[in-house]
């Protein structure tokens, strides 16, 4: 059995050939049972446990374990978030490989949102707002490059430092990147608003977004957590990863409970796009949501991608 660290994993999954890893697994199918939460009894109260299997018949299964500890950066100065991957032979059972979860959650949930916005995107998006500056957040940038010619890059995060911080390290990877205080001018002048934090209040308001955008909402879990307001959904053409979005994440349940939005109203998820049973942006006019709660066959695409490209 073969242990791939942090840095081993993280370049093994480079943004194009990780987008494509993802799109044939949508593409070809996946065995997914729905995840795993668990409330953690902790002094950090919204600790949170999660559990993610998925398999393709003899060919790879995988599970992720992740534990979600919102208060460590306060607390603890740590991250919020750490995971552990194991990959096995799905023909026997054996195990193949543990590798590192953080790098694969993260890269994975960029890629999957650049997969996205492959098909709901402006083909002329140039200017990207990140909101958030923790470790999915600065990987976005990267990410949605491999399928936009990003310009321009604006961060926005609930504490300016953190936000700051993230824009000189993307200036060290060659964006034009800078901090923002100004949210709603932000969310006004970019062209793909993606949201990658852990907040539990309305961030991204409808009021704010021009015609044309793309919004991609990462953050939001569980039902408690928002990064949009009810009024987005009420106008705008909404996709989903999966279906597990629409039982899971605050930012559909509150609109849903508010009776401005139906799960009828979500255009597709991310198999169908891939598939080709739905074109995705049928205008430059369109305002497009896209919301992801995240899906193991994301997971496997990207341990196997890390498995076959570290084979001896």
């Amino acid at each position: 059995m073969k242990f791939f660290d942090y840095e081993t994993t993280g370049s093994r999954l480079p943004y194009p050939a990780l987008i494509e890893a993802v799109f044939h697994i949508f593409n070809e199918g996946c065995e997914v049972p729905r995840r795993h939460i668990h409330a953690v009894d902790s002094s950090d109260a919204a600790s949170t446990l999660l559990i993610m299997p998925a398999w393709q018949k003899d060919k790879f299964l995988g599970i992720k374990h992740v534990t979600i500890y919102p208060e460590n950066g306060k607390k603890h100065g740590l991250s919020g978030l750490f995971s552990t991957y194991t990959l096995f032979d799905a023909a026997n059972g054996m195990p193949l490989a543990v590798i590192d979860g953080n790098q694969i959650t993260c890269r994975r949930t960029a890629a999957a949102s650049a997969l996205a916005a492959r098909y709901l995107a402006r083909k002329d998006a140039e200017t990207l707002l990140i909101c958030g500056s923790g470790n999915v957040a600065a990987e976005l940038a990267a990410a949605y490059a491999a399928v936009r010619n990003i310009r321009r890059v604006y961060i926005w995060n609930i504490n300016e430092n953190g936000a700051q911080k993230l824009a000189e390290q993307l200036r060290g990877q060659g964006f034009a990147a800078e901090a923002v205080t100004d949210l709603p001018r932000a969310v006004g002048a970019s062209d793909i608003v993606s949201c990658a934090t852990l907040s539990t209040v309305p961030l991204v308001l409808r009021e704010w977004v021009k015609p044309g955008t793309h919004i991609d909402l990462i953050g939001s879990f569980k039902p408690e957590m928002r990064e949009s307001d009810d009024a987005l959904f009420a106008d705008t053409s909404v996709f989903v990863d999966t279906e597990e979005a629409l039982d899971k994440s605050g930012d559909l349940l509150s609109p849903m409970a508010a009776g401005v939005f139906t799960r009828e109203q979500v255009r597709a998820d991310l198999e169908d796009l891939c598939r080709g049973r739905h074109a995705g942006r049928m205008s430059d006019e369109e305002i497009t949501v896209y919301k992801a709660v995240g899906s193991a066959a994301e997971d496997l695409a990207a341990a196997v991608l890390v498995y076959q490209n570290g084979k001896d």
